[in-house]
């Protein structure tokens, strides 16, 4: 009977430690809520303050649209679950994004179809707009205080998605892309001028972008780019060329796209028409074959995935 006994307490205590043992790896690896069991933060929401004053918006959002901001929810590896796209200038090609796509000029129809449960919208939205969305999700208008510094909108979009950690990852690999590629244009370039031309399609004009241009902008102030005089005394995001002026553009390298569409777009030949005038092949830098065709979806933005592809752009041109 005492043998029995002292059996039966030895395999209590084994059933014990096992016990203890399962339940501490369970602890250490199972990091993800079991089958039937909710996050957390399921359910639950948190006040933040946009341009448009204070949203209540989910704490960690799981179907985010973001209108006119994709390229930064791409880059802090979030997918939105649309595409803004308009009729006149398509949409972002470069992110290469597999989503239904909403036509921002029309029905919001699309955008309820996708069931976002948080929106977060840029400049491009008026309040008229942003009420609109706001009857499908919370919607976040960023403020207008960081719209001009892709660093700062990275931030609040994380902060927003509830992973500021990430934003901090992603502008570190951002920063150390840029140091390398001014390092590179330094040596290659030096103080070679360079100037951004746009062919605006509707009324067959050239603009010219400037320093302070949202979407080329980083091409000086980060990559170190020197801007041809023009450009460097424009107080003007961009200004129309006009005949008189443009002979005078002597920058050594310019870049030039299309301000809709691509480069073979049926509707942009009449436009493209005008790289071909003897005004046009009068400059300096097109004689030298220093003129570089760029692709309009990531020139035609700020983002810092697109700031990224375009560096990419840049290194290809100039550093041989």
């Amino acid at each position: 009977m005492a043998r029995s006994r002292r059996m039966l307490a030895v395999g209590m205590t084994l059933l014990l430690v096992l016990a203890v043992g399962l339940t501490g790896c369970g602890a250490t690896h199972n990091e993800t809520p079991a089958a039937g069991q909710t996050d957390a933060n399921e359910g639950k929401t948190r006040v933040v303050k946009g341009e448009f004053g204070d949203v209540t918006i989910p704490v960690k959002p799981k179907k985010v649209a973001g209108i006119y901001v994709e390229d930064y929810l791409q880059a802090l590896g979030v997918t939105p679950v649309v595409q803004w796209y308009h009729p006149n200038w398509g949409k972002q090609d470069y992110l290469g994004l597999n989503v239904p796509t909403f036509d921002t000029t029309g029905s919001i129809e699309a955008l309820v179809a996708a069931g976002p449960d948080l929106i977060i919208v840029d400049g491009g939205v008026d309040a008229a707009k942003y009420e609109l969305y706001s009857k499908v999700a919370p919607t976040y208008r960023l403020p207008e205080a960081v719209l001009q510094s892709p660093p700062e909108i990275v931030k609040k979009i994380a902060d927003v998605l509830g992973i500021p950690e990430k934003a901090e990852s992603v502008l570190a690999e951002y920063n150390r892309k840029m140091a390398d590629a001014k390092a590179k244009l330094d040596k290659a370039v030096g103080e070679q001028t360079v100037a951004v031309v746009r062919i605006n399609v509707g009324d067959k004009s050239l603009a010219l972008f400037g320093i302070n241009n949202r979407y080329t902008g980083n091409i000086y102030s980060e990559l170190g780019l020197a801007p041809h005089r023009f450009v460097k005394e424009m107080k003007e995001f961009q200004a129309v060329l006009s005949e008189e002026k443009l002979p005078e553009l002597d920058a050594d390298h310019l870049i030039v796209f299309p301000s809709n569409g691509s480069w073979t777009s049926e509707e942009n030949k009449e436009a493209v028409k005008l790289l071909d005038s003897p005004l046009w092949k009068s400059i300096p830098a097109v004689k030298n074959g220093h003129v570089y065709k760029a692709e309009r979806t990531h020139w035609q933005s700020g983002a810092v995935m697109a700031n990224k592809a375009k560096t990419d752009d840049i290194l290809k041109w100039l550093v041989k």
